[in-house]
């Protein structure tokens, strides 16, 4: 084989190893985006509890005078 024809063989496989890895990142990358949607709307969901229980928390009753005034 040719220095050429062996300098082109090892740049076609460098290209495939190296379109390989861009789709094995493309693909992580993907299910990172999936993973941090799931925990951005987790927690929208624990603030929007946490903000409803600290209304409830601060609806104190009634200021009354205690039974013995």
């Amino acid at each position: 084989m040719s220095d050429e024809a062996t300098r082109i063989t090892r740049l076609e496989e460098m290209l495939a190893h190296q379109a390989k890895t861009i789709d094995e990142l493309s693909d992580q990358l993907a299910e990172q985006w999936k993973v941090m949607d799931q925990t951005r709307a987790k927690l929208d969901r624990l603030t929007e509890r946490f903000l409803s229980l600290e209304e409830q928390s601060l609806e104190a009753p009634a200021i009354t005078k205690p039974p013995h005034y």
